[in-house]
């Protein structure tokens, strides 16, 4: 299930519990793929900060994951 379906299948989730109300095995399925979401976000976000190079005003360029760890 790539990323597209699963954020379809969050908002249908959401719009069915907003209707009617999910069922127990629902409520674990909503859970778990927005948790798996929310990892997606930050997986990516700090791959793009990890990749961010500043200059300091020594005119040295310092990666700023490499300054601050990647984990």
């Amino acid at each position: 299930m790539n990323m597209e379906d699963r954020i379809a299948r969050i908002n249908e989730l959401y719009h069915k519990s907003q209707a009617e109300g999910l069922s127990e095995e629902e409520l674990a399925e909503q859970k778990r793929l927005r948790a798996e979401y929310v990892a997606s976000v930050r997986a990516n976000l700090r791959s793009q900060l990890d990749n961010i190079d500043i200059e300091n005003p020594d005119g040295t360029i310092e990666n700023l994951g490499k300054k601050f760890g990647r984990k």
